[in-house]
């Protein structure tokens, strides 16, 4: 494990995140910019939100390198595993991500989650690619096929593929994928099924999924991996 994130830190990723998003057109919804005792006191009403995690995700896989190895995000709306095992209902899911200049998302794949991975603006996005092994492990030797903007598309193994503002890419369960910015900060779009971080994440080595934080100040707003705490 690495140092933990000081809070200080994390606030300040949020505003600078908040400009970027802001410089692409896209606004985040009010319960984004709850401050901590907002959020206590609304938090009967706002049970959605919370129960879906849906919010403020800033992490560096517990390795405390955040520009070299992490990844924000910020979940906008998420449906109910219970919906998507009936085959109806609120299945979906959806996220604006930053991934900084040669920021590495590290390798992993989802046990459930199919999703879209578009890039909505400003520099390449690159996305490495591995097929799985029999067990579902990432195999070094295995390529695969994934949907580039509905465009049938082959990789081969540890092949980088990479995006200009407005492409995209469909990734399936079991297509393993490690992503980074090229030649600047990227925002990405994530439209997906249901979103369950606290299970649905493989990562090919040893990483937490979540950030341990300093908390040197108070926080500005809350993090997903805040609520526990915070709202029970």
């Amino acid at each position: 494990m690495g140092e933990a994130m000081k809070r200080s830190e994390i606030n300040d990723i949020m505003a600078k995140a908040d400009d970027f998003m802001r410089s692409f057109g896209f606004v985040m919804p009010p319960f984004a910019y709850w401050s901590p005792g907002e959020f206590v006191d609304r938090k009967d009403t706002a049970r959605a939100v919370i129960d879906g995690r849906m919010g403020w995700d800033i992490t560096d896989y517990g390795q405390g390198k955040f520009d070299g190895l992490g990844l924000f995000l910020f979940t906008l709306r998420n449906g109910r595993l219970s919906d998507l095992q009936k085959g109806g209902g609120m299945c979906y899911a959806e996220k604006l991500l930053i991934s900084k200049t040669d920021q590495i998302s590290p390798m992993h794949r989802h046990y459930l989650k199919a999703e879209d991975i578009i890039n909505r603006g400003g520099a390449t996005l690159a996305i490495e690619l591995f097929g799985s092994a029999e067990d579902g492990s990432c195999d070094p030797n295995a390529g695969g096929t994934v949907m580039c903007d509905g465009i049938v598309r082959d990789f081969a193994p540890g092949e980088v593929l990479r995006f200009a503002p407005g492409e995209s890419v469909t990734l399936m369960p079991g297509d393993w994928h490690a992503f980074w910015g090229e030649g600047g900060d990227v925002l990405i779009g994530e439209v997906s099924t249901v979103n369950d971080d606290e299970t649905d994440n493989w990562f090919r080595e040893p990483l937490g999924r979540f950030a341990e934080i300093d908390e040197d100040v108070d926080p500005t707003h809350l993090l997903v991996s805040d609520y526990g705490k915070w709202l029970g």
